[in-house]
This record gives structure tokens, C-alpha cells and sequence, in this order.
């Protein structure tokens, strides 16, 4: 299970105004911010981007110059994955070590979606020890019982991480990831869809199912 909440997409304008400097075409630009305050780009400023994409790498610099704000919720044993884009990517996390305690342990708190009845069965005796502990650790403050939190949870367990990345990160993850076995990059890939032109940039993005 995977959420993805705010994504927020920025230097749009000023990526493209970088992608026109080689040829020094700025007055060729034919963008515009709409009533809604949307940074849209025009018919020759898309053409010039799916170019520069197509181009590879090496000419399709401006897209590392856009940058996407995004909330995700995931288990502990995706972030694990997701933990290898080190380069270009931030991400502030919610704390485990500090939270972990504050609220009580529910079945939402854990994905729980392709489990077999035995192991749901499990889950939820799994859920039930650590609610016990917590509320003995909140009774006692004794630290071998927040340990026991820590050290029993387990990886299907819920974090949230405010996340920045660029398009040409996305891209890339987009490439590596999109025939995983995890559904959680399946839903990672798709909302990747959602950003504004990066089907137009990357057919191959369009093209994905899921």
C-alpha cells in the first residue's frame, strides 16, 4: 500500500527558459501562466522539450531543473528500496524513534492488502502485542519496553516522508522500477502519469499500464 499526497511541481517556467539559452531563442517561447496561475506551456515550447528528451541525456538537462514536492505514505520494506536514489532526492520522514508510542497500533497503521487469512491472523496478533507494550511503556516509561516496540515492528509498518525530486529522477526511477514485483512501484510508475507532461515528454510513461 501506497499513498501519494501534495505533489506539487515547480520551476517549470524557469527550467524551459535554461532550455532555450543554447540557441539564445527566448522570444521563440510561446508559454503562458493561465487564469489559474498554471505555468502552461505552449505548442513551440513542448516541441522544443519532447526534442531535447528525445535528444538523451545530454540535451535534456532543463528537466533536472524540475522539481516535485510529494507526501508519500509507504511500508518500511519499500522506503528500503526507494532509499537508493540518494543522488539529487531529499526526503523528511516522520519519526519512528520519536512517535512510535503516541497512538495506538491499528491494521491501517501496517499493509495489509495481499496477506492470506493466515497471515492477516498473524497481523493482528502481531498488533495486539505491540498495542500491550505500548501502553505498558506509556504506564512505566521503561526503555527495554520501547525497544521491544522498535525491535518488533514490523517492515510492513507505515511511514510518511516529504519528498523533493526532479523529473530527470523521476524518470530514472520510473525506468528501473516499472516491471518490479512490489505493486507499491507499479503505483509509484503511475502516479509518475499524473505529473504535468511527462507522458508527452516520455511515450513510454504513457504507454505504461501498471
Amino acid at each position: 500500500m501506497i499513498s501519494f499526497n501534495h505533489t506539487d511541481v515547480m520551476n517549470l517556467k524557469n527550467a524551459m527558459r535554461g532550455a532555450r539559452n543554447p540557441l539564445n531563442s527566448w522570444e521563440r517561447s510561446d508559454s503562458e501562466v493561465n487564469s489559474e496561475g498554471e505555468y502552461v506551456l505552449g505548442e513551440k515550447d513542448l516541441d522544443l522539450a519532447k526534442r531535447l528528451c528525445t535528444a538523451g541525456n545530454d540535451h535534456r538537462k532543463f528537466i533536472r531543473q524540475i522539481f516535485i514536492s510529494v507526501d508519500i505514505t509507504a511500508p518500511i520494506y519499500w522506503w528500503k528500496e526507494y532509499d537508493t536514489y540518494k543522488v539529487g532526492t531529499v526526503a523528511n520522514s516522520t519519526s519512528t524513534m520519536h512517535k512510535i508510542h503516541s497512538k495506538p497500533f491499528e491494521l491501517d497503521d501496517f499493509s495489509h492488502d495481499h496477506l492470506t487469512p493466515e497471515a492477516l491472523k498473524a497481523m493482528e496478533d502481531m498488533i495486539k502485542v505491540l498495542e500491550d507494550i505500548r501502553l505498558k511503556y506509556m504506564e512505566t516509561k521503561d526503555k527495554t519496553l520501547w525497544y521491544s516496540l522498535i525491535q518488533l515492528l514490523p517492515e510492513s509498518y507505515h511511514q510518511m516522508r516529504t519528498c523533493t525530486m526532479s523529473y530527470e529522477n523521476a524518470i530514472a526511477m520510473f525506468r528501473a522500477r516499472h516491471g518490479h514485483k512490489l505493486k507499491e512501484w507499479h503505483d509509484f510508475c503511475l502516479w509518475i502519469q499524473t505529473l504535468p507532461y511527462m507522458t508527452e515528454l516520455f511515450p513510454e510513461v504513457k504507454e505504461y499500464k501498471g
